[in-house]
């Protein structure tokens, strides 16, 4: 009982943060558009959140093995309150160096807490789901990382919602207000001894990974490099500037996209079992639905070079990457999780979403500087170029074998 305690009480707690997360990013990015902010400068608002993301799911593993997921977890909750009080501090009387200054600086607080709170909340699953039970893995994982982006796809209409009411100032100190309250709920409720190490990680360890997490880790930044190259910037100003949508459109379709998203991983235990046939997903899975993902991005990229109508193009291609790309992110979580051992889970998944954060940023800058040279179908091929050298490094990885008898996992061969 106390386990399912422990998952319940971080779930929410990584819930409310992934509310204000997404609404964040949609209340910064359409404000400052509305401002005049050219697209590179939009990205450079988001370089510092993606950069201090690599450097906090390297050592937020480490400090997690020896502290424990309570402090870590706990971390990137206050900082998110404060980054949120921060970003209402801007006056529009700011030039607009100053400006992009002041927001990398509050951002790069923001990213640290994002990366902090999602690996706490990974890897308190490896610790409560029995040994042995690599389906039960698999399902629990996509079901917290499908509702994670379903309340982030929320949070982007949220933010836009937000920004229409009660404008940019107010929404940013409301949202600090409603996690502050969250923040102290968890430091009551959450045991002091959740996820620490039995032994003392040593630093050195950070990059001294199996070669399965390191494969793993490679095709994850070229999958997320994928998704934001063409989602960051490139959608959303598109939107706007050629759809005229509104902030209240813009942030609501993309947060349908982002809950369709969620839905579409939460059931990847039930769609990916057909295929594998009841068992937990291998390394093939990763390799072919990456593939698939970068023949579908070229297949919209094509469409628009062909002079098919731009709106339904880009409208039914998001879908659809939408829905491979789900998929393909849901075997990523479990892979890494089977790949490691209970006591160094935390070091594994910092080290993993380092890439993760690592490909976030590169997708994110390139999503800016694209766009604003070759536009929305220039990203696309970008982006075709990222999802293909995913499913290539993905040929990589090992395939993971159970020994019935002696309840042992082994990593073995290749799939």
């Amino acid at each position: 009982m106390s386990a399912l305690r422990n998952y319940a009480l971080v779930t929410v707690a990584y819930w409310a943060f992934t509310l204000t997360d997404g609404a964040l990013r949609m209340l910064v990015l359409l404000h400052f558009h509305a401002l005049g902010y050219t697209p590179i400068q939009l990205a450079f608002l988001f370089l510092f959140y993606e950069l201090f993301g690599v450097v906090t799911n390297l050592v937020g593993g480490w400090l997690a093995s020896r502290m424990g997921l309570r402090v870590t977890l706990l971390g990137g909750l206050a900082l998110q309150v404060v980054a949120l009080v921060m970003l209402g501090l801007v006056a529009s009387s700011w030039s607009k160096t100053l400006s992009v200054a002041y927001v990398m600086g509050a951002q790069s607080l923001s990213g640290i807490a994002k990366d902090l709170t999602k690996m706490s909340a990974k890897s308190t699953l490896k610790l409560l789901v029995p040994e042995n039970q690599e389906s039960s893995l698999f399902k629990w994982v996509a079901i917290l990382t499908g509702s994670k982006n379903a309340l982030k796809g929320a949070g982007f209409f949220v933010g836009g919602l937000l920004l229409s009411v009660l404008g940019y100032r107010d929404s940013l100190l409301a949202m600090a207000s409603g996690l502050g309250l969250v923040l102290v709920g968890s430091f009551v409720s959450l045991p002091h001894e959740l996820g620490k190490s039995k032994g003392k990680s040593k630093f050195k360890g950070l990059l001294s990974k199996t070669r399965a997490v390191n494969v793993l880790s490679a095709a994850r930044f070229f999958l997320f490099g994928a998704r934001d190259i063409w989602f960051v910037v490139a959608v959303p100003v598109f939107l706007t500037v050629n759809l005229g949508w509104t902030f209240t459109e813009v942030g609501s379709f993309l947060a349908v996209w982002v809950i369709g998203y969620g839905v579409i991983q939460s059931a990847s235990p039930v769609l990916i079992r057909r295929w594998t046939g009841g068992r937990a997903p291998q390394g093939r899975a990763a390799q072919v639905l990456a593939f698939i993902l970068a023949v579908v991005t070229a297949c919209v990229a094509g469409g628009l070079t062909a002079g098919f109508a731009p709106a339904v193009v880009i409208l039914a291609g998001l879908g659809l990457f939408g829905v491979v790309f789900a998929l393909n992110s849901s075997v990523h979580s479990y892979l890494i999780l089977a790949y490691s051992d209970g006591d160094k889970v935390a070091m594994n998944v910092g080290f993993y979403y380092m890439a993760n954060a690592g490909g976030r940023l590169v997708g994110t800058l390139l999503s800016g500087m694209v766009f604003q040279v070759a536009g929305v179908g220039g990203c696309l091929w970008a982006s075709t170029a990222f999802a293909a050298a995913a499913g290539a490094i993905a040929l990589k990885l090992p395939r993971i074998e159970r020994v019935v008898a002696m309840g042992d996992a082994k990593i073995e061969g290749s799939d």
